[in-house]
């Protein structure tokens, strides 16, 4: 998966008919690429997602042959990356 945040949305009037119902938008990952990744969950600008790309972002759609290479498959709402992980108590499970 890779993390990134909505930098900006994609218009296009014409395409082909098997591309699902959402929004084409440009995502910069945490490296500062920019690439272009599908959008069904509704996404705004500038929030963190998580994009997935490859057969897993073309497979996902069960109804259609959608030619998708990144699909946005979740909306960051918090992230701890970096932090260490807090230690169990013993006797916790």
């Amino acid at each position: 998966m890779i993390r990134g945040r909505v930098s900006g949305r994609l218009w296009s009037t014409r395409h082909i008919g098997t591309l699902p119902a959402g929004a084409l938008l440009e995502v910069e990952t945490e490296s500062g690429a920019k690439l272009i990744a599908f959008d069904p969950l509704g996404c705004a600008d500038g929030e963190a997602v998580l994009v997935v790309q490859g057969s897993t972002a073309a497979t996902w759609f069960e109804d259609k042959r959608a030619p998708i290479d990144a699909l946005i498959i979740g909306s960051i709402d918090e992230a701890t990356a970096g932090a260490p992980a807090a230690k169990r108590k013993e006797g916790s499970s």
